[in-house]
Parts: C-alpha cells; structure tokens; sequence
C-alpha cells in the first residue's frame, strides 16, 4: 500500500465493495522456497469476513495448505502513467495512479463437497453481468464431464482479517493539476481502464 494518507482515505465498506465487485486477484502466501503466486477468481461475501476460491490441485498452493495458512489476496482496479507534462507546472515528476486494495487473512481448504456449490456461486457471480443473455450454469453440462473436472480441483476459503486499499488519484495535487493529468489519462494515457481512471480523477473532492 502507498504511504501518503492522501492516498488511503476509502473506508473499509468501499474497499470491500470494490474487491467484491471485481472478483479477480493475486493470491499470495509463503512457500518454502519462497513465495507462492496465483491469479485467481474468488467470490466475497456480503459482509466481506470470507471469499470462497477454487484451485487446481497440481498448484502448489494446494501442496502447501494443508490447514489454514496466513495468505493474502491482491485486487487490482484501473490504473495508467501520468507525465508531469499534463500537470501545467515545470516542477512535477511522473508517477502512476492506481486502484489496489489487499485482503489479508487465512487461506483454508475445505472439503471437496463443498466444490458444486462454490462454482455454482462463481459463475453465478459473472454470468448475471450478461444479461439478457441467458446464464450459463453446471447444469448445462454432462454430469461425467462436471465431475471429471471437478476431480481436477480443491475448493477452499478465504478468511479476510484486514483490508487495505490504495486509490491513487493525484490527491496531493491541485484541482487544475488533476484536472489536466485525467484530460492526459484519458486521451492519451498508458495502462488499463484509462476511461476509468479519469472518471475517478475527475470525482475527487478537492
């Protein structure tokens, strides 16, 4: 997380909501040989406490979770480069603006009964985003198929214990400065979601 408090004003509820409604991150814990790493989709509960998750058991996570383990998950939003050309003021440096907010707690494995339930929840999650089309479900597969793949992974539980969350929006700016940085973002900016990102820029309170 950034250290400039500018930076870390959304309150946990925000913070949450934003993990919850992207519902993609890095799930990162410590293995023996260092650090273990993987992109996964994960579904947030409604009071934020837990996120149910699925990994294939050739993962080395899996190997490495045999009870709850200390573990975090990193979910990243919109982000871009900012030139200090756009700011207006020869005295500026470049800096990127971001989204991040970081779920700290206990990753669990749970029992494989549990696996049905949690991806009908996670593709349930999605596929009500892409209305009208009608959504896709497990029950529109051969049951052998299902259980073949099913096979082939291990649910397990998320339980957050803290949530930290970094909006770089060019805060410690002036309104002109962020003003004209989110003009540059938008048409001309280097990163993902940059349409995005300006909007937010532009939402800041002064």
């Amino acid at each position: 997380m950034h250290p400039n408090p500018a930076f870390r004003t959304a309150d946990a509820a925000r913070n949450l909501a934003f993990a919850r409604d992207r519902g993609f991150g890095t799930l990162c814990l410590n293995g023996s040989a260092g650090p273990l790493i993987s992109h996964i989709p994960f579904v947030l509960s409604d009071s934020g406490h837990e996120a149910r998750l699925h990994l294939l058991r050739s993962n080395p996570i899996v190997r490495a979770t045999t009870a709850a383990t200390p573990a975090a998950i990193a979910v990243t939003g919109p982000d871009a480069y900012v030139s200090p050309d756009w700011y207006g003021d020869p005295g500026q440096v470049p800096t990127w603006n971001y989204i991040a907010v970081h779920l700290r707690g206990a990753l669990e494995p749970r029992p494989q009964e549990e696996l049905r339930a949690d991806l009908d929840l996670l593709s349930a999650h999605f596929e009500h985003r892409l209305l009208p089309k009608p959504p896709w479900t497990t029950a529109k597969m051969e049951a052998g198929a299902l259980d073949r793949m099913m096979r082939t992974i291990r649910p397990f539980r998320f339980h957050v214990e803290s949530v930290e969350g970094t909006w770089k929006m060019n805060q410690n700016k002036t309104p002109a400065q962020r003003l004209g940085a989110a003009e540059g973002v938008e048409t001309g900016g280097i990163g993902s979601e940059t349409a995005h990102l300006a909007a937010l820029m532009r939402a800041v309170k002064a």
